[in-house]
């Protein structure tokens, strides 16, 4: 980096901390616009801006004389625990301004990031009028609020909408609805309408303004779940108590702007400088640009922190985020917006321990421990059935294309007991009903999220108390169902890959995610001082059937290859690549380790394709990011963060549709959340990888970021770590342990360094120190 680089670089940050309450720069990290998002099902989409406090949520437009607020909470949910049902938009904020029909100029929409507000300006006849909004963590409400330059431009009505027949009054500058869906899931929301000049009165059942100054709309709004029932407390009173309670404006945003830069502002990172013609261009143009000419690491950087700012504002305090996060405007969402166990709900938390947000994680760990015992239900069910009768089991239902037909489940172990602990089917709600195909593994992949939280936080009450209970369980059941094979190994019994292929014993899929449930079990166990546990947790490991490479050198799907005109042919183009779960988010497979192995999941990969859905671009990124390929992780990163369906797919591949919308949202399609937390940790992976006890710095730095600094990603250990480079070199690294017993080990390049830290200390490197 020149001298005259780091000078402008160092005065930026100087003004941006000087101005800012968040001491980041807004210029890099605010979504801009020059249009409001068109209000049809299309604009909310594609164009609309989201906030959220991890529980309740918003969708916003834009649009001048009519705007909508459409807002949610993640606990809406038709359905219980036998019927699947559906994540339910709550209702609207409808916002009509009179005589506001004359052109506009200087209109701007934005999204800040690092203070999580959504901004609206333009100019109408002379006036300058503002809105802003925010989901307030702390307060547990929407904020709305509405001012201009002059005083008194303000007329027109706001009422509140609701999509399931809720009763609708009006009162006192609030209005309010209160509701009952057929599940007996009791709802409420209320809006009070705070003026400064002016009057608000009532007219029907919406609210009248004239000639006030500013507006500020409080939008308050619960349901009666409580972990996976209906019957919680009435959400009335404690909608009107946050509604009443909310602090004036000035001090709801600065509430919430602390609450938010504790957590968002803990990563700071630097891919590089954008070009200043890049810079000028509106979010939609510049991903436009984009995706025709790549050379725009700041909107990279963008996009990373977008995922960041995301699952901050859908993972908090309650539901985990589902396939859509925490928003939703339609009564039939895809797939239900649910909770789909075979590889979407995981990819969600992806990022939460790396980019370090851990706290995130946590909704994750209660929704599973909140619905286990309703999971252990169906699976003992079964097996009494089948003790009783065998042939009184109904028929499993086939995949959605008719390809396989699965074979009956009984959960009876060998010597006809029933198995132990509980399983899951790829498809789930909040309420414990499970839908589609049976997903056996799933439990397992479920728990690596227990471990990895402790992995990274240290925290060994978690461990001990929450993530060992579980870890056990999931165990048993597999110590139960596991069956040898006619060479001693043990394989999973009736797997598919998922979406994939014939259903057989010991797909690769299961295998290795059990070979990561039980390795990772032994760890626990040697923390834990449980030495009987850890012993059988590595046995279990140790028979399993392992990972095979095939005759063109592909890591095979299947225990023996198949001979088929696509299946297990580099004609295979199929978006999951399941079976590649070894390389990641595990680590049984890796170059230095098993470089065989490695070598044949490249081979894999470079056959299946790059271009596919947003969520399957966004896990090979990380895939070619733990194979060290940070070119090739890269140009996945082009082909994500793209127009939909720009990128060209392979001759015959199965589906070219994925990419990314102008609002940044991904897309499957439709939009699907998952491709934007993937993105996010693939990139966090390509600068740090921690997952063989040593702390890689830079493993897969791609030639298009040259020159970066990245602050706060964390490593397995406890550690907290920022890196600088130029020249596509290391320059710097701070190591700092955060938690845990301290230790440590460092790698960049080939050498590795003892770093002996102790709890609490910290030790920076240079680039000599690697050589």
């Amino acid at each position: 980096m020149t001298l005259r680089r780091q000078l402008l670089r160092v005065a930026a940050l100087l003004v941006c901390s000087l101005t800012l309450t968040p001491p980041l720069c807004a210029a890099e990290l605010t979504l801009r616009y020059a249009a409001p998002a068109p209000d049809t099902a299309r604009g909310w989409e594609q164009q609309a801006l989201p906030i959220g406090n991890g529980r309740l949520g918003a969708m916003l437009f834009g649009q001048v004389a009519r705007d909508r607020l459409q807002f949610n909470d993640i606990t809406l949910w038709t359905g219980d625990d036998k019927a699947m049902g559906a994540y339910q938009p709550f209702g609207d904020v409808v916002l009509e301004l009179d005589d506001a029909h004359q052109p506009v100029n200087d209109y701007r929409r934005e999204l800040d990031l690092q203070r999580a507000q959504h901004r609206l300006s333009y100019t109408q006849a002379g006036v300058r009028f503002q809105r802003e909004a925010l989901a307030s963590h702390p307060a547990q409400v929407i904020g709305w609020r509405l001012s201009a330059d002059q005083p008194g431009r303000y007329n027109g009505r706001i009422a509140l909408t609701d999509r399931h027949g809720a009763a609708l009054s009006a009162a006192h500058g609030t209005l309010t609805a209160v509701g009952r869906l057929p599940n007996g899931l009791a709802y409420a929301s209320q809006l009070r309408v705070l003026h400064d000049g002016g009057s608000v009165t009532v007219d029907g059942n919406t609210l009248v303004f004239r000639a006030c100054t500013s507006l500020t709309l409080i939008l308050g709004a619960g349901t009666s779940y409580a972990d996976g029932r209906v019957d919680g407390p009435a959400p009335l009173p404690r909608v009107q108590s946050q509604v009443a309670a909310a602090p004036p404006w000035p001090q709801l945003r600065a509430n919430h702007e602390r609450d938010v830069h504790a957590l968002l502002g803990r990563v700071r990172l630097d891919l590089g400088s954008s070009p200043p013609e890049r810079r000028a261009l509106t979010t939609d143009a510049r991903l436009a640009a984009y995706t025709e000419d790549g050379g725009d690491p700041e909107l990279e950087a963008l996009y990373f922190q977008f995922g960041r700012y995301l699952l901050v504002s859908s993972s908090r305090d309650a539901l985990p985020a589902n396939l859509q996060g925490l928003w939703n405007d339609s009564l039939t969402p895809p797939w239900n917006a649910d909770y789909h166990s075979n590889i979407n709900l995981q990819m969600n938390y992806w990022p939460a321990e790396p980019a370090n947000l851990a706290e995130t994680a946590r909704p994750l760990h209660r929704f599973v421990q909140s619905l286990v015992p309703m999971w252990r239900r169906p699976v003992a069910e079964r097996a009494a059935l089948a003790l009783k009768d065998a042939k009184a089991l109904p028929p499993e239902t086939p995949p959605w294309d008719n390809s396989v037909q699965p074979p009956v489940e009984t959960f009876l172990t060998a010597s006809s007991q029933p198995v132990r602990g509980w399983t899951l089917r790829t498809e789930t709600n909040p309420f414990g009903a499970l839908g589609y195909l049976w997903n056996m593994t799933g439990n397992a992949w479920y728990a690596r999220h227990f471990w990895e939280h402790y992995a990274f936080t240290q925290d060994k009450r978690f461990l001990r108390e929450q993530a060992w209970p579980l870890l056990q369980e999931v165990v048993a059941f597999w110590e139960d169902r596991l069956k040898a094979g006619p060479d001693g190994r043990l394989v999973a019994p009736n797997g598919w890959s998922p979406e994939h292929g014939p259903v057989a014993d010991g797909v690769a899929y299961d295998q290795q995610i059990l070979w990561d449930l039980f390795d990772n079990t032994a760890q626990a166990a040697a923390v834990l001082s449980e030495p009987a546990a850890r012993d059988r947790a590595i046995a279990l490991r140790d028979r399993l059937a392992a990972p095979s490479v095939g005759s063109w050198g592909q890591l095979l799907e299947w225990q023996t290859e198949l001979k088929d005109p696509v299946l297990d042919t580099p004609r295979d183009t199929h978006r999951h690549v399941s079976h590649l779960f070894a390389l990641f988010p595990g680590r049984q497979i890796s170059p230095t380790r098993t470089p065989e192995l490695a070598a044949a999941a490249r081979k894999t990969l470079d056959a299946r394709g790059d271009v596919s859905t947003g969520w399957s671009m966004a896990w090979k990124m990380a895939y070619w990011a733990r194979l060290r390929d940070g070119d090739h992780a890269h140009r996945l990163l082009r082909g994500l963060l793209a127009t939909p369906g720009a990128r060209a797919a392979l001759p015959g591949q199965e589906v070219h549709q994925g990419g990314t919308y102008p609002n940044l949202f991904d897309t499957h399609p439709p939009f699907q959340i998952d491709g934007n937390f993937g993105a996010t940790a693939a990139i966090a992976e390509m600068l740090l990888q921690s997952q063989d006890d040593v702390i890689d710095l830079l493993p897969a730095l791609p030639a298009a970021w040259p020159n970066g600094a990245v602050t706060g990603l964390r490593a397995r250990g406890g550690f907290a770590v920022d890196i600088a480079w130029d020249g596509g070199q290391l320059r710097s690294a701070t190591v700092r342990t955060v938690a845990g017993a301290g230790g440590g080990r460092i790698r960049a390049g080939g050498r590795v360094i003892d770093l002996q830290l102790k709890p609490g200390q910290s030790r920076t490197l240079q680039a000599k120190d690697f050589q």
